[in-house]
């Protein structure tokens, strides 16, 4: 099976030995993002809220660039640095999805890159 790199600049470029996605088959594996300003590459200015926004903002660009839409999303893993946070996720999270809903998991981590709060990462099957 071959891969196919997925890559754009309307998300932060890879900060290590990672693409954005990786496309095989139908299936396009998104690394995980962090709320960093992809014309910046700085963490975003304000709120949990802010910073959550900007994640699914850089994931949206990302599954845009892989021929897809967020209705595509099969999977997402939520990663948050206070599960506190997570009534706020659900909230700004019905802002960009409608049901079917994707499976979800929400984990609590001691911390992410850059001081984030919030990093997301996702599964898409594209038809």
């Amino acid at each position: 099976m071959s891969k196919t790199v997925i890559n754009t600049d309307k998300a932060p470029a890879a900060i290590g030995t990672y693409s954005q996605a990786i496309k095989a088959g139908s299936t396009v594996y998104l690394s995980g993002q962090i709320p960093l300003d992809p014309k910046t590459m700085e963490l975003v200015e304000g709120d949990f809220e802010a910073q959550t926004v900007r994640v699914f903002e850089n994931l949206k660009a990302v599954v845009e660039a892989a021929g897809g839409s967020f209705a595509d999303i099969v999977k997402l893993n939520i990663f948050l640095t206070d599960l506190a946070h997570f009534a706020k996720v659900n909230e700004v999270m019905g802002r960009y999805f409608a049901q079917p809903y994707p499976a979800r998991a929400a984990i609590g981590v001691a911390s992410l890159p850059r001081g984030a709060q919030v990093e997301m990462d996702g599964i898409v099957v594209l038809d």
